[in-house]
Protein backbone atom coordinates (compact mmCIF):
# COMPACT_ATOMS: atom_id res chain seq x y z
CA UNK A 1 0.00 0.00 0.00
CA UNK A 2 1.60 3.31 -1.25
CA UNK A 3 1.45 6.02 1.47
CA UNK A 4 1.73 8.61 -0.66
CA UNK A 5 -0.10 9.15 -4.35
CA UNK A 6 0.79 9.99 -7.78
CA UNK A 7 -1.91 13.07 -7.31
CA UNK A 8 -0.07 14.12 -4.35
CA UNK A 9 3.56 14.20 -5.72
CA UNK A 10 2.08 16.36 -8.58
CA UNK A 11 0.09 18.70 -6.44
CA UNK A 12 3.16 19.17 -4.27
CA UNK A 13 5.16 19.77 -7.52
CA UNK A 14 2.38 22.40 -8.48
CA UNK A 15 2.89 24.28 -5.13
CA UNK A 16 6.47 24.12 -6.06
CA UNK A 17 5.74 25.45 -9.17
CA UNK A 18 8.09 22.82 -10.91
CA UNK A 19 7.19 21.03 -13.88
CA UNK A 20 7.43 17.14 -13.49
CA UNK A 21 6.54 14.47 -16.41
CA UNK A 22 4.19 11.50 -15.67
CA UNK A 23 7.42 9.43 -15.69
CA UNK A 24 8.88 11.29 -13.24
CA UNK A 25 5.67 11.68 -10.90
CA UNK A 26 5.68 8.00 -10.63
CA UNK A 27 9.38 7.74 -10.03
CA UNK A 28 8.93 10.33 -7.17
CA UNK A 29 6.01 8.78 -5.60
CA UNK A 30 7.65 5.25 -5.57
CA UNK A 31 10.93 7.68 -3.90
CA UNK A 32 8.93 9.22 -1.51
CA UNK A 33 6.98 6.36 -0.52
CA UNK A 34 10.20 4.63 0.55
CA UNK A 35 11.71 7.58 2.13
CA UNK A 36 8.08 7.35 4.00
CA UNK A 37 8.24 3.78 5.40
CA UNK A 38 11.51 4.14 6.44
CA UNK A 39 10.71 7.17 8.48
CA UNK A 40 7.77 5.25 9.97
CA UNK A 41 10.08 2.18 10.85
CA UNK A 42 11.43 4.72 13.66
CA UNK A 43 8.20 4.52 15.48
CA UNK A 44 8.51 0.98 16.19
CA UNK A 45 12.13 2.08 18.50
CA UNK A 46 11.50 2.43 22.19
CA UNK A 47 12.61 6.34 22.79
CA UNK A 48 10.99 6.32 26.36
CA UNK A 49 14.32 6.85 28.49
CA UNK A 50 15.99 8.69 25.64
CA UNK A 51 17.14 12.67 26.58
CA UNK A 52 16.10 14.64 23.73
CA UNK A 53 18.89 15.84 21.72
CA UNK A 54 19.33 19.57 20.55
CA UNK A 55 22.37 18.80 18.35
CA UNK A 56 24.25 15.66 17.58
CA UNK A 57 27.55 17.23 18.43
CA UNK A 58 28.38 17.61 21.95
CA UNK A 59 28.85 21.53 21.20
CA UNK A 60 30.14 24.23 23.42
CA UNK A 61 29.80 27.87 23.36
CA UNK A 62 32.82 28.90 21.37
CA UNK A 63 32.00 32.67 20.91
CA UNK A 64 34.02 34.87 23.10
CA UNK A 65 32.65 36.91 26.10
CA UNK A 66 31.09 40.20 25.21
CA UNK A 67 32.86 42.79 26.46
CA UNK A 68 32.80 46.59 25.98
CA UNK A 69 35.57 47.84 24.48
CA UNK A 70 36.85 51.14 22.82
CA UNK A 71 36.36 51.56 19.66
CA UNK A 72 38.68 53.50 17.05
CA UNK A 73 38.49 57.51 17.04
CA UNK A 74 36.37 58.90 14.34
CA UNK A 75 38.76 60.89 12.39
CA UNK A 76 41.12 57.24 12.47
CA UNK A 77 37.88 56.15 10.66
CA UNK A 78 37.11 58.68 8.39
CA UNK A 79 40.65 58.58 6.93
CA UNK A 80 40.29 55.33 5.64
CA UNK A 81 36.65 56.15 4.26
CA UNK A 82 36.87 56.89 0.55
CA UNK A 83 34.31 60.04 1.29
CA UNK A 84 32.96 61.79 3.79
CA UNK A 85 30.49 64.00 5.47
CA UNK A 86 29.59 65.60 8.64
CA UNK A 87 31.54 63.30 10.82
CA UNK A 88 29.74 60.33 8.65
CA UNK A 89 30.95 57.62 6.04
CA UNK A 90 28.79 58.83 2.65
CA UNK A 91 27.95 55.85 0.35
CA UNK A 92 26.63 55.73 -2.79
CA UNK A 93 22.74 56.25 -2.97
CA UNK A 94 21.37 52.38 -3.99
CA UNK A 95 17.76 54.09 -4.01
CA UNK A 96 16.03 56.61 -6.47
CA UNK A 97 15.18 59.82 -5.64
Amino acid sequence: MSRISNEQVKHVANLARLAITEEEAEKFTKQLDAIITFAEQLNELDTENVEPTYHVLDMKNIFREDIKQTGLPREEVLKNAPDHQDGQIKVPAIIGE
